[in-house]
């Protein structure tokens, strides 16, 4: 009776639910028409009810085991697939669309967060709580939902096709990017917000999606070969437009919208690697430009006309601020992104001067090099080695202000040394120049004409009066080094002179004479260089006094204590030198020679650090070996 009475119970249940099952077919119709008039609500309490008519008869199936029931009522109840599909296609095109939903007709997109809710709520019901699960569940169309959504973010901005990756398309993207995220987050913050659930977290999901998206982005546009001002452009966009009040820092955002807990927009090895591209880029742009500024300033030397001077009246051109303003320039412009970059474009701008100064060099010894074939050309060839010399002390000067930080104005060692070297070479070559004019007038010395008080001294001072007069288109610290060091030329060349072409004494009279031509000269030129700004005690014609001494000097027996003291004072004077103002002297016999000689091989010198040397420049001529033949044909 009871299996009786159970069979009954089901046979009535299955007559109660005949006419709903007679008539799934006509309710499918309805669905449909209610879908295409998206009347989605409707449709979808519809749905659930088919559904659930479905899904009550094959779990009754699948507890009596009747397996083969089940695929006949699958069959049956087949178009529920193509309704689900139907619905879940405008679900989908409404939220694609729900950013302009929510702002024109919300109640659209609502509708399909509800709907959505309801199939959520029934997906947890049955994974709690049912034994069996229908066929389609889980729908997971909140997942769904969150899908499309981020698909419909990143497909709107940034699977668009390749734009142009130069410098203005770039920053016509980048501030398109910057306008619609902004828009388009204020309306998810002001309105699509109020539309869902709070727990969506919608504002939250939006924004990392807008955030991935971008970094995404970013590294794509990366893989472009940007120039310079688009990698620029990225850095900057990326490491101070993204935060600022401009975008996600915007007051419409705040606080709501916050980024700072998501990963950076582009990770510091990447920000390091975009760093370098544009160092290596912008370091291309400053060889170009100061190869052209080198390239006009070599055509400038060959002017018809003096280089430029300033209120004070010293020569320079515009070399040291062009080539200071374009460095400084790109400095200043890297401090705008990050303190690294700003670091890094300081470390090649020092690099770049200093390959500069190289090249600018060599520059100079070109013009050098035909200067010496012919020495009207350049014109004006003094005048612009003394530009020159402006222009690179200009550039030292300049050079410690480039350092980011002001408190570190240390100029590095390398490119002080090529400072250095360029200083030196213009030096170098003026000098040249003022020996050209004074090797005449030393070949005449010394010679009997000289010693008995020609002018010749007094035309060797007009030569270097002139080439002071030049010089003092210099500043002050170069003026006083070319001071210096033609001083130190003179005294050399005077010194060689005597030196190499020596002249023997012949008696007492005669060398008294060389002592008063020798103290009238030094004494001459000494008062030259002080009335030009040089201190005695740096003029090395003290020199001239102190070989002087020793010729003067009356006892030959003495000879070996003056030369001591003398070699002491300057310990680059070697044997031959000495021997050859013992024969100047004419008087030394070969005992005292020896001696002299001798005592200068017990007290061998060392060069003080700092000595100027003056000696060991002079070669003196090697005496001939005496012959005992005499001179004639052969026998």
């Amino acid at each position: 009776m009871r299996e009786l009475m159970e069979e009954h119970v089901q046979l009535a249940s299955v007559v109660q639910v005949l006419p709903q099952i007679f008539s799934v077919h006509e309710v499918f119709s309805h669905i449909l028409q209610l879908l295409h008039g998206q009347h989605l609500l409707e449709a979808h309490v519809e749905l659930m009810m088919v559904e659930q008519l479905r899904d009550d008869i094959l779990s009754q199936l699948h507890l009596r085991g009747l397996s083969s029931a089940q695929a006949t009522v699958l069959s049956y109840f087949s178009g529920l697939q193509d309704l689900n599909e139907s619905l879940a296609k405008q679900l989908w095109d409404t939220v694609g669309s729900s950013l302009r939903l929510v702002r024109e007709d919300p109640v659209l997109f609502v509708t399909a967060v509800r709907i959505i809710e309801r199939e959520e709520k029934i997906d947890d019901t049955l994974l709690l709580e049912a034994t069996f699960l229908p066929p389609g569940r889980p729908k997971g169309w909140r997942q769904k939902f969150y899908q499309v959504l981020q698909d419909t973010i990143t497909g709107a901005r940034f699977h668009t096709p390749r734009m142009d990756a130069e410098g203005p398309g770039l920053a016509k993207h980048l501030a398109a990017l910057q306008k619609d995220i902004v828009s388009e987050l204020r309306v998810v913050k002001d309105l699509m917000v109020q539309c869902v659930p709070a727990h969506y977290n919608i504002l939250s999901v939006c924004t990392a999606t807008y955030h991935q998206a971008l970094t995404s982005h970013l590294q794509e546009i990366l893989r472009e070969d940007l120039d310079k001002q688009g990698l620029f452009l990225l850095l900057e966009w990326a490491l101070r437009v993204y935060h600022s009040p401009e975008m996600m820092g915007h007051p419409d955002l705040l606080p709501e919208v916050d980024v700072s807990a998501l990963d950076p927009l582009m990770s510091s090895e990447l920000v390091d690697q975009t760093e370098r591209r544009y160092v290596m880029k912008v370091k291309a742009c400053v060889f170009e430009w100061m190869q052209r500024t080198l390239d006009v300033e070599f055509k400038e030397w060959f002017k018809e006309e003096e280089p430029e001077t300033d209120h004070q009246g010293f020569f320079h051109s515009a070399l040291p601020a062009i080539v200071m303003q374009m460095l400084n320039e790109n400095i200043q412009v890297a401090s705008l992104i990050t303190d690294s970059l700003q670091q890094k474009i300081y470390s090649m701008a020092l690099e770049e001067l200093e390959a500069f100064l190289g090249r600018l060099r060599e520059a100079l010894v070109q013009c050098g090099k035909e200067h010496q074939q012919d020495r009207a050309v350049p014109k004006y060839y003094i005048s612009h080695l003394l530009a020159v010399l402006n222009n690179n002390l200009a550039l030292s000067n300049s050079v410690s202000s480039l350092h980011p930080d002001s408190a570190c104005r240390e100029v590095p060692a390398s490119l002080q040394a090529a400072l250095d070297r360029m200083q030196k070479k213009a030096t170098q070559l003026l000098l040249e120049e003022l020996l050209l004019d004074l090797q005449p007038l030393c070949l005449q010395l010394p010679s009997r004409k000289w010693l008995s008080g020609s002018q010749l001294v007094g035309s060797m001072c007009e030569v270097i009066d002139k080439y002071a007069k030049d010089f003092s288109r210099v500043r002050k610290p170069v003026f006083t080094l070319l001071l210096a060091e033609s001083e130190l030329l003179v005294a050399n060349q005077y010194l060689r002179a005597l030196l190499q072409r020596k002249m023997v004494c012949k008696s007492r009279e005669e060398r008294g004479q060389l002592c008063h031509r020798l103290l009238q000269d030094a004494t001459q030129l000494r008062e030259l260089f002080c009335s030009l700004g040089l201190d005695g005690s740096q003029q090395s014609l003290e020199a001239v006094f102190a070989l002087r001494e020793l010729i003067c000097l009356k006892d030959p027996a003495l000879l070996s204590l003056e030369v001591l003291g003398f070699i002491t004072k300057y310990p680059d004077v070697s044997d031959e030198h000495i021997s050859t103002l013992l024969d100047i002297r004419g008087d030394v016999s070969k005992e005292v020679r020896h001696v002299v000689l001798e005592m200068m091989a017990q007290h061998p010198q060392v060069l003080p650090e700092g000595y100027r040397p003056i000696f060991s420049t002079i070669l003196v001529p090697v005496q001939e070996l005496p012959f005992c033949l005499r001179k004639g044909k052969c026998a």
